[in-house]
């Protein structure tokens, strides 16, 4: 296909511009939901550096988040981007689980020195910094605490001990040692929306790390939530992650098997608990793009452990390479 820059208005033409493939064009649809928006689509290499963006109102930044991870490490230029836009609903993992889990179970933050800054927390009108190297290549246990990240914008301050309470009131039974920070926010840096929101993370003595998280409804959609009936239910979010175990929680189980894909020509293995329906479809995907099918094999817990069945998947890496980066 050519590789000439072209400008896309309208996402629903049957005709692709040069160097454009019928999915990227489904998925520029799903970005345009605001009337005006153009897709400047310049076929080529990854070129990173520092850029701006304006997400869209109907998606979390953690949205964007999830796919700059994914293509952070092979750009030619190190990435540092700001994103405006809504940063915790009720559909994408929040920036939380971005820093906490993604980045310290898969070891980005080691590798590539990614960094993600919060500038401004609301559930409008937040603002993240995100800034990632560029490399090129990649490189079922006892829980020993948890660690939770409680946040709260525009409200009164007792919600967040609210929200405490109730979560430690079914954590506690588990485990003792429980770390609880608490960011409440206001005036210019809490953004535009009132909220409050819960991320728990149980991490294991070998490193592994699963998460569970909720937000409160925007204000005026859905019913209003109680912030102690918030703290027990992601409790019980966090404790069925635990029981499904695996190495990877079921939110990050697509971003482990793709750095597997990418990764080396060697054998890759990771234990999962079930695949989730958005890591089934994944799988379809990368054997559409890639050619790569991954052996599944069914393993029973251990009698010393707790839990349902776990899935053993491995692969043979690809063995890609950032093009652009040269080899010192």
């Amino acid at each position: 296909s050519g590789t000439s820059a072209s400008t896309l208005s309208n996402p629903n033409s049957d005709e692709l511009p040069p160097g454009m493939l019928r999915l990227a064009l489904i998925w520029f649809a799903l970005l345009a939901s605001s009337p005006g928006t153009t897709l400047y689509y310049q076929p080529g290499l990854l070129y990173g550096g520092s850029l701006e963006h304006d997400c869209s109102p109907t998606r979390g930044i953690g949205y964007y988040l999830e796919s700059l991870l994914c293509l952070a490490p092979f750009m030619k230029h190190p990435l540092k981007i700001v994103l405006r836009g809504v940063t915790n609903d009720q559909v994408d993992p929040s920036v939380c689980n971005n820093i906490k889990v993604t980045e310290e179970d898969f070891g980005l933050q080691r590798e590539t020195e990614t960094q993600i800054v919060v500038l401004a927390e609301g559930m409008g009108g937040g603002l993240r910094a995100f800034s990632c190297l560029c490399n090129c290549c990649l490189p079922s246990p006892k829980f020993s605490f948890s660690w939770v990240m409680l946040y709260s914008v525009r409200v009164s301050p007792q919600m967040a001990n609210r929200i405490v309470e109730s979560a430690r009131s079914i954590l506690n039974k588990f485990l003792p040692d429980i770390y609880i920070y608490t960011d409440h926010m206001k005036g210019v840096s809490s953004g535009k929306s009132p909220g409050f929101g819960l991320c728990l993370v149980a991490e294991t003595i070998n490193g592994s790390v699963l998460s569970a998280e909720l937000a409160s409804n925007p204000q005026g959609q859905g019913a209003a939530v109680l912030p102690e009936e918030l703290g027990q239910n992601c409790a019980k979010l966090l404790l069925e992650e635990v029981y499904r175990g695996g190495c990877v929680d079921s939110t990050n189980q697509s971003l482990a098997l793709l750095l597997m894909t990418l990764g080396q020509q060697d054998v890759s293995k990771v234990l999962l608990g079930p695949l989730s329906p958005y890591t089934i479809e994944f799988l379809r995907h990368l054997r559409s793009f890639f050619q790569i099918m991954f052996k599944i094999e069914t393993k029973a817990p251990e009698e010393e452990y707790m839990g349902g069945e776990k899935v053993l998947m491995t692969c043979v890496g690809t063995g890609f390479s950032n093009l652009s980066k040269t080899i010192r």
